[in-house]
């Protein structure tokens, strides 16, 4: 073999080896664009996902919050208006300490809290009640004002019981049945 032959040889090697590694780079950039582009579209679909669920838990987080905030506003208004139904429960009662019924009401009160207590007790109530107070308990009326609507307050001869029937007391003890009653 001559070395013209010989160097033809292996220039021809050389050319096929360089045509293989340039085929197996041309297979390996495809390959990698490939896996590129997968990796791309994963990253996007993950992402596009994320976001979706983020959106989706905000969505909810300001429904939720905006449902909050109507049953609040709701129930402030529903409490305004018990408190003012209230207030006009008052004022009806204040209204009614003005009238002849009070005085049976007030003898009523004062035999229920005779029959609890026994006898002989103390009872007292309003300024405004004193004339009243003191024809329907006798010497039983104690004659120092107390601050309520209407009503007695009872005390036994000991001063070891005592029986609140103040209509301000009797509200207090029945506000929930007055709220449900006004609802």
């Amino acid at each position: 073999m001559s070395l013209e032959d010989l160097v033809g040889e292996i220039r021809r090697r050389g050319e096929a080896e360089l045509a293989q590694i340039e085929s197996t780079r041309a297979g390996d950039e495809g390959r990698l664009a490939k896996e590129r582009e997968g990796k791309l579209a994963e990253i996007r679909d993950h992402a596009k996902r994320t976001a979706d669920l983020d959106a989706m838990r905000e969505r909810t987080q300001r429904l939720a919050a905006a449902k909050l905030k109507s049953r609040k506003l709701l129930y402030e208004a529903r409490e305004a208006r018990l408190e003012t139904a209230v207030t006009e429960t008052r004022e009806l009662l204040r209204r009614f300490t003005t009238t002849a019924q009070y005085d049976a009401v007030l003898r009523r009160m004062v035999d229920s809290a005779t029959g609890s207590l026994g006898k002989p007790i103390r009872v007292s109530g309003r300024a405004e009640d004193a004339g009243r107070l003191q024809k329907v308990a006798g010497k039983s009326f104690d004659p120092t004002p107390q601050p309520i609507l209407g009503g007695i307050i009872a005390e036994s001869q000991d001063g070891s019981r005592r029986l609140h029937l103040s209509f301000d007391e009797l509200l207090r003890l029945r506000e929930d049945r007055v709220r449900e009653l006004l609802a």
